[in-house]
């Protein structure tokens, strides 16, 4: 089957009792026993498992070519309750810059649990060999990354992973599984802040994760039924309505952005372009093996906070909001923005510097992009 056809054929489709082709909304917490401990297709609390998320983590688990997927209340719920495989006195090594929401929850949250971590240059295989401790469990890989769109090689990490015994977790959010399926590469665990390009439409606020055997599987729905952090009937069901033309979207995205990036290389105001499909880019021959396409964020810089102040007080149809993946442009300045919790300094290490613009390329008319992105810039 087919990306395409996958995305609306995947999964559980439609309802077998009434025929319904779209997979009904069940809004029901609880479910009657025929008996104590007689239930009736294995349903019994909807904290435990609902028909509707179910379809949902099905149809994740299909498309990303896994055994298992599962369905969180947000992108941050599925990571958090991912590093819930761990135990106190663990290490995990994360890719640098990594998505400011995993950093804190990292540095402010689960260190005080005991789960320690390390941010490195994942997309340099020897930065993340060096990082490696006796301690260590797993390699949590963010590919291309939030905001700098670095490359990390998913099968040697995989590789890396494997000579040391631990488990490969990769962040999918930035390319989807209609370009990349990290899973067909060596990963353990593919997770999603579905709120993005999964859904498309800037209505729901999801997380997906999907694990390659049996055994995680049972171990993370332990933790999902443990802690609580599902994703509710109604969101299951609109993901699902989002995810079918994620195909369409994810092309027409692409296809906006290849106009936007030929804008950005020859502005003058415009000092450097950060996009995995330009060919100059470090991460650009990774990219091109490990992916289907390139995708549609785009970030660049201008040279101060100023500029960018000025960029984003033009703009008409580039939308100053945090997020990405929508259907509408968005536009942001990560030092301020999504990557605020990370300290000054640390930002400028990485290169997130105050005049660093990201944007989120939607599916409007390309023409009219262009123009107001010119506008703004000139």
């Amino acid at each position: 089957m087919r990306k395409k056809t996958q995305m609306i054929h995947g999964g559980i489709v439609g309802d077998e009792q009434t025929g319904a082709v779209s997979t009904p909304i069940y809004q029901v917490s609880t479910y009657k026993q025929d008996g104590i401990g007689g239930l009736r297709q294995g349903y019994e609390y909807s904290r435990t498992g609902n028909p509707t998320r179910h379809a949902l983590e099905e149809l994740i688990k299909d498309v990303e070519n896994g055994v298992r997927g599962f369905a969180f209340g947000s992108g941050m719920a599925a990571i958090t309750s991912t590093m819930m495989l761990f135990n106190s006195g663990d290490h995990v090594v994360f890719t640098d810059d990594v998505y400011g929401g995993t950093y804190r929850v990292m540095t402010s949250v689960l260190n005080r649990l005991g789960i320690s971590s390390t941010f490195v240059d994942t997309s340099n295989v020897e930065e993340t060999k060096a990082a490696i401790q006796d301690n260590t469990r797993a390699i949590f890989v963010e590919t291309p990354t939030n905001p700098l769109l670095k490359v990390t090689d998913i099968q040697a990490t995989a590789d890396v992973a494997k000579a040391n015994d631990l488990l490969l977790i990769v962040d999918n959010t930035f390319t989807t599984p209609y370009f990349q399926n990290p899973i067909d590469h060596g990963a353990d665990i593919v997770l999603h802040s579905a709120t993005k390009y999964l859904g498309g439409h800037s209505d729901v606020v999801a997380g997906l994760v999907v694990v390659n055997n049996d055994q995680l599987g049972e171990d993370l729905h332990f933790i999902q039924n443990s802690s609580g952090a599902i994703l509710g009937p109604q969101d299951s069901w609109l993901l699902m309505r989002g995810m079918k033309t994620l195909g369409i979207r994810m092309e027409e995205h692409e296809e906006n952005t290849k106009s936007v990036i030929e804008l950005l290389q020859q502005h003058p105001t415009v000092e450097k372009v950060f996009y995995p499909g330009i060919s100059s880019h470090a991460g650009h021959d990774v990219a091109q093996k490990q992916s289907n396409g390139f995708g549609a964020m785009v970030s660049f810089d201008v040279g101060s906070a100023e500029k960018a102040d000025e960029v984003l007080s033009k703009v008409r149809y580039f939308t100053l909001a945090e997020s990405l993946g929508a259907v509408e442009s968005l536009i942001s300045v990560p030092a301020r923005m999504t990557h605020a919790s990370i300290p000054h300094d640390r930002r400028l290490e990485l290169g997130i510097s105050d005049g660093l613009i990201r944007i989120s390329v939607g599916i409007e008319d390309a023409e009219d992009l262009v123009e107001d992105l010119k506008h703004a810039l000139d």
